[in-house]
């Protein structure tokens, strides 16, 4: 198995951040507009080797709860740490896309961006 990233995140704040698209791949947003709305795949880079091992978890950390398997959550502890948000698009810009909503670490690398509702009516 094979895993190329198409871009970084970069963190522009709380909300925003933009996602820096590898220039061979720009050719693949022709159809976003702004306002659409995209999920973007993303490698959780900061995860440990010991976070990638563990299989039960507290759900969100609340250790009064029972741990539960990592498959039924959106834990960032996982054998493979891929993270997948949905976003709104702000604006495109030359050289990435700025959205809205990514809950991403700034460098971490994007794997894919997919339509999440039909981004051209």
């Amino acid at each position: 198995m094979e895993l190329e990233a198409v871009g970084v995140v970069q963190r522009l704040g709380d909300e925003l951040s933009m996602l820096v698209m590898d220039e061979r791949y720009r050719a693949g947003w022709d159809d976003i507009v702004v306002g659409g709305r995209l999920d973007v795949l993303y490698w959780m880079h900061e995860r440990s080797a010991a976070d990638r091992k563990l299989l039960k978890v507290h759900r969100r950390g609340d250790r009064s709860r029972p741990k539960e398997g990592v498959f039924g959550l959106r834990s960032p502890m996982r054998p493979n740490p891929i993270g997948v948000t949905e976003v709104e698009v702000v604006e495109l810009r030359e050289d990435g896309l700025l959205v809205k909503g990514l809950d991403a670490l700034d460098g971490s690398p994007i794997l894919d961006v997919k339509g999440a509702r039909r981004c051209k009516p």
